[in-house]
């Protein structure tokens, strides 16, 4: 059974993307129900738009508090009938209520690092890659895991992919070929879910 899924998106869309390509493609047997964000104008929104999908912003100035824009965001996805969440880029952590509102509805997030090294609050973009070269660490790359209410990057690990760091990499070089390996994770982490759908 094709499975519905929501993504929330902060930014450029580029794992939106190779999950839409990977549907098209007949890689993956899932449609996307929402797109969700936290912030309106961003280029993930025009990707869903062109793609003709239901978007949404939940801003949260406009609703008051982070809780106020996670819970009305969890109940959009609900109503939308999705049965897996997708963090694909997602730069905010999810107030508990978010949680609470999806029962039994798996929530799975990407990180540019190999958890549970590199990972945390604060651990995002250019700062993870930065940390991992400061480290002299011989290897990077990334990991799909579950999100879960009062963790940062410690949920269950779904799918790791490792890369090499190389002599001479900066932050700019290692994040590039980090990134090419996060979407075939990403694809990887959800075809593992429409296997065993959640129930």
């Amino acid at each position: 059974m094709t499975l519905p899924i929501g993504v929330l998106v902060s930014g450029r869309g580029t794992n939106l993307q190779a999950v839409l390509d990977a549907i098209a493609g007949g890689r993956l047997d899932a449609r996307v129900v929402l797109v969700a964000s936290d912030r309106p104008g961003i280029l993930a929104l025009e990707r869903a738009a062109r793609a003709g999908l239901p978007t949404a912003v939940f801003d949260e100035q406009a609703l008051g508090s982070r809780a106020g824009a996670h819970s009305a965001m969890a109940n959009a996805l609900r109503e939308s009938g999705a049965r897996l969440v997708v963090l694909a880029g997602f730069a905010r952590i999810l107030a508990d209520v978010f949680f609470e509102k999806l029962p039994g509805v798996p929530v799975i997030n990407i990180h540019p690092a190999l958890l549970p090294r590199f990972g945390g609050r604060g651990m995002l973009g250019a700062k993870v890659h930065e940390a991992v070269l400061a480290s002299g660490e011989a290897e990077s790359g990334v990991t799909v895991h579950r999100a879960e209410p009062g963790k940062v990057d410690e949920g269950e690990i779904v799918v790791q992919r490792r890369v090499p760091v190389l002599p001479g990499d900066t932050p700019e070089t290692l994040a590039a070929r980090v990134l090419a390996v996060e979407h075939e994770a990403l694809i990887e982490a959800i075809g593992r879910f429409t296997e065993t759908p959640a129930h």
